[in-house]
């Protein structure tokens, strides 16, 4: 069974940036057709799709945040890693890294890390 655990600071100011980290068990980040996903619930929203890695490396990004999220992954450690720049406390979240299931471009997922809260503020 897949597993995946989400590490990386609980609390950032204003204007830093995120940097998380996924750790992927039971199955290989560049297993061909799987694509990996970061995904954030904001206080009293849904869920929101943040971006995509795919088994080829290949990324893509939520139109919202195009401009300040990065994905990268360390095959050799079997992670991928999210980092969002210039925060603002409307990226407080609880950030989940999952394994994508019914498409790239969604939060759609068959397994998820049990997520992590991350706060923005000074």
């Amino acid at each position: 069974q897949v597993q995946l655990q989400e590490s990386g600071p609980g609390l950032v100011k204003p204007s830093q940036t995120l940097s998380l980290t996924c750790t992927v068990s039971g199955g290989s980040i560049t297993a061909n057709s799987n694509y990996w996903k970061w995904i954030r619930q904001p206080p009293g929203k849904g869920l929101e799709w943040m971006g995509s890695i795919t088994s080829s490396g290949r990324t893509y990004y939520g139109p919202s945040l195009k401009s300040r999220a990065s994905i990268s992954r360390d095959t050799s450690k079997n992670q991928f890693t999210l980092q969002l720049m210039s925060v603002t406390p409307e990226d407080t979240a609880v950030y989940y890294c999952a394994r994508g299931a019914g498409g790239v471009f969604n939060p759609n997922y068959d397994y998820r890390g049990q997520g992590t809260q991350v706060t923005v503020s000074s």
